[in-house]
């Protein structure tokens, strides 16, 4: 939890061709006033606590409409984007949305916005605006979001001695592409984890005020991956065992390798106090109907090491999480 003003030109990422781009491009940019967490985060925080973070989808890489309808389409776009802000205990005050089609008429945005609503109806999050333009090519979306949040929750803050947990089941939605890539259509549990994800809003904030959680992020990247991240952020070690990973029934044969670097899954990976109080990890079960599963420690050091027995020495996975560029490159390359 951050309480004072962090200093927005430090940006420390993990592992990954894309974020050493990122990298290279904000280490050039001076630091803004006003700004009390810049870049490096799920979220940029200004001073007043307005939580701001923006998200694109776009056909043939995040989506593919053979696989699903333009409804999910709007309603994952729209959950991704608001799963940073979980990944920042903010509260959401409202999104915009910003949409590029083919058809010249543009009636394709209709489905599409129509996932986007039932998302925010059931949330009771307000469309704030946004954008609608043709596209020569792909279906394109961003989605910025707003929210506020006085004691974000940060990638930088987990201290040695603390634990290493994460919510919910992992797998299930890097298990349904999987399945698709291979032509086949996964069944109704591995299908809704990837078209309709739950960002982890109130989850979040409970974690801050009732577990007293001391950084944290949202899991899209995968736990090598994302973790990686959350090492760095904070400046420490996470040793992460892959026997306690939570899997989703249905991706267990995939072993921990899928919810190291599937990606997709939307849960929070979060570091708490040692010892959480029972009663509260309990409740917070639940109160949401979720797993809390405790998958690591913090040490000192820097870096993300796995080990998959107790009595084994944690080595540095083979690969991070998923990362758009190092894909495209092995495509290249296959």
């Amino acid at each position: 939890m951050s309480t004072g003003r962090e200093d927005p030109k430090i940006v420390r990422f993990g592992v990954g061709g894309e974020f050493r781009r990122i990298r290279s491009f904000l280490e050039s940019l001076p630091a803004a006033p006003g700004v009390r967490v810049g870049p490096g985060d799920d979220a940029a925080v200004l001073d007043g606590g307005i939580v701001l973070s923006t998200d694109m989808a776009v056909e043939g890489v995040h989506f593919r409409l053979d696989w699903v309808t333009p409804g999910e389409v709007g309603y994952r776009a729209c959950a991704a984007a608001l799963s940073d802000l979980a990944g920042m205990a903010a509260r959401p005050l409202g999104v915009l949305v910003s949409l590029a089609v083919p058809d010249p008429g543009g009636q394709s945005s209709l489905p599409i916005m129509s996932g986007v609503r039932e998302l925010l109806d059931r949330l009771k999050v307000p469309l704030l605006g946004g954008d609608l333009t043709r596209s020569p090519g792909p279906v394109v979306l961003d989605v910025v979001v707003v929210g506020q949040a006085d004691h974000p929750l940060l990638r930088r803050g987990a201290r040695p001695g603390d634990e290493l947990w994460v919510t919910g089941r992992l797998g299930a939605a890097a298990a349904a592409v999987g399945l698709w890539e291979r032509g086949i259509e996964p069944p109704p549990g591995l299908r809704e984890p990837f078209v309709r994800p739950t960002p982890r809003l109130a989850e979040a904030r409970y974690l801050v005020s009732a577990l007293g959680a001391t950084s944290g992020m949202d899991l899209s990247d995968g736990l090598a991956g994302d973790g990686s991240h959350l090492a760095a952020a904070s400046d420490v070690d996470l040793v992460l065992d892959t026997w306690r990973i939570p899997l989703h029934p249905e991706a267990t044969s995939k072993g921990p390798e899928i919810a190291l670097h599937g990606g997709e899954d939307f849960e929070l990976l979060v570091t708490l106090p040692p010892d959480p109080p029972k009663a509260e990890v309990e409740n917070f079960r639940k109160r949401f109907d979720l797993s809390l599963t405790r998958i690591g420690s913090v040490g000192p050091g820097l870096g993300l090491r796995i080990r998959d027995t107790p009595k084994e020495e944690p080595r540095t996975p083979e690969r991070g999480g998923w990362d758009h560029f190092n894909a495209a490159e092995e495509e290249e390359q296959g």
